[in-house]
């Protein structure tokens, strides 16, 4: 082989490998600007009555004060405030090999299969050994299918991504059926 073959075969690889690392650098440049805007959006949350009562309840003036009128027009009551919605407390297994199971959530992350270091350990031949992950956010619980062979289903669907579950839902893992209670 000539100098000048080995030298374009070179110069290729080196600019594969140029276009490989710009490809990994642009995809997470994009994950990290989608992770900023829902963090924006969480973080912009609306006032709620109890934190407009606040100043009262500090012991501060009774009367509220004005700062110009709401947007729209309309007029902003506050009245007693509304208890936050609490998070689920417990997952109850309704069928499987482990029915009548009840686990306590603790308001922690629950990483559900067959393998033995998993928190809920499914003793199911259609678990993949990590199958789904069900976590908490805010005051609702999301199921996650962490890639399983079998797929993981809330009410007879397939999930594909993260999905908010409560109260009500049923939730498959192979044989498993499960649901979350208040």
């Amino acid at each position: 082989m000539s100098e000048l073959a080995i030298a374009a075969l070179r110069f290729g690889l080196l600019l594969a490998l140029w276009i490989l690392i710009v490809s990994i650098v642009t995809s997470q440049g994009r994950d990290l600007v989608v992770g900023r805007r829902n963090k924006t959006r969480r973080d912009a949350a609306p006032v709620t009555a109890s934190a407009a009562s606040a100043p009262a309840a500090a012991g501060g003036s009774a009367a509220p004060e004005h700062h110009g009128a709401p947007a729209g027009g309309r007029t902003v009551h506050s009245g007693p405030p509304t208890p936050a919605p609490r998070l689920a407390s417990t997952l109850m297994v309704d069928k499987g090999p482990l029915a009548g199971r009840e686990i306590d959530l603790q308001g922690q992350a629950l990483l559900m299969g067959r393998a033995q270091d998993a928190d809920l350990v499914l003793e199911d031949d259609y678990a993949s050994g990590r199958h789904a992950r069900l976590f908490p956010q805010g005051t609702r619980w999301f199921l996650e299918d962490l890639g399983s062979t079998n797929g993981t289903f809330v009410n007879g669907s397939q999930i594909s991504r993260a999905l908010p579950v409560g109260p009500g839902d049923s939730i498959r893992i192979g044989k498993t059926v499960m649901e979350i209670k208040a």
